[in-house]
């Protein structure tokens, strides 16, 4: 079955290996993807701490070198295997808003301000003593700004509620949190909120469920996800849900080892949500996002 997952470390674990992603012993490599009928690949580039901008100049690079298809345009959601370039952590570009310029040109179609680290930007959801209620700086602000203007879809995952209610209070342009899941099912920081569910669903935007055991819960892997994807929908409807699986980023989840997995599990959720609803829970919900923001 056709997928678009929002979130993977694939692109970075593979440069830090010293791995060519197509073929490597990592959960998401590009023959696995391609074989699991994974439609396109969000790419994230993490960077942090000393050297950030460095380190995303030559994973840029590595990026640019590979041999796939590079997806910045809705009609090439279509047909073969591809993938999408994303941020994970825009603190490494400092001061120079002029930078999302550069973003934008190199290809980048999502983005997100901040991972678990405070950055000139924004502050992180995990904290020592819970949810993060600070919101944006005032850099952050204006990144947000000009990340619309650039037409790079805004990421929430990863950032504290304060910023993210900044955010989606009353915006009219679709923002994801690419792989996070809910709050109530397992009550963890990085977690989503139930008003910050309904705030992502009214505009328009979706949340990618991350398959992270830490943040799934106790209990059966495929089972979990079910059930926070069910959640989903009871807050925000069925065009919020999404797939943001986080690979090479997070333990092997059991009975999800690696994309291989996935389509036994959209199988599952094929049955249990029926045909409509699991299609725009694989790619229909995500490409909308992308058809309106992307443009």
């Amino acid at each position: 079955m056709k997928y678009i997952d929002l979130h993977s470390d694939t692109l970075t674990a593979a440069f830090d290996g010293g791995y060519s992603p197509l073929d490597c012993p990592l959960q998401a490599s590009f023959n696995k993807l391609n074989k699991s009928g994974c439609a396109a690949q969000c790419l994230a580039v993490f960077t942090e701490g000393e050297g950030a901008a460095l380190n995303f100049e030559k994973y840029l690079s590595f990026y640019k070198s590979l041999q796939v298809k590079k997806i910045t345009k809705s009609p090439q959601l279509k047909g073969d295997f591809g993938v999408i370039l994303t941020i994970e952590n825009l603190g490494f570009i400092g001061g120079d808003l002029s930078y999302i310029s550069k973003l934008k040109r190199a290809g980048v179609k999502m983005a997100s301000l901040v991972w678990n680290s405070e950055n000139e930007l924004a502050y992180p959801n995990v904290t020592s003593s819970g949810r993060e209620k600070r919101g944006l700086k005032p850099l952050g602000k204006a990144a947000v700004e000009f990340l619309d203007k650039n037409k790079i879809i805004i990421d929430i995952s990863h950032l504290s509620d304060g910023g993210a209610e900044e955010i989606l209070t009353g915006r009219k342009i679709p923002a994801v949190a690419s792989h996070s899941d809910c709050a109530e099912v397992c009550n963890v920081p990085r977690n989503l909120t139930n008003p910050l569910i309904k705030k992502i669903a009214d505009c328009g935007g979706v949340v990618g469920v991350n398959f992270h055991k830490k943040f799934l819960g106790e209990g059966k892997t495929f089972d979990l996800i079910e059930m926070h994807i069910k959640h989903l929908i009871k807050v925000g409807g069925e065009d919020i849900i999404a797939l943001g699986s986080d690979f090479d980023g997070i333990p092997a989840p059991p009975d999800l080892e690696d994309c291989t997995k996935v389509p036994v599990l959209l199988e599952r959720l094929n049955k249990t949500l029926g045909c409509r609803v699991c299609e725009k829970l694989r790619y229909k919900n995500f490409e909308r996002v992308f058809n309106e923001v992307c443009r």
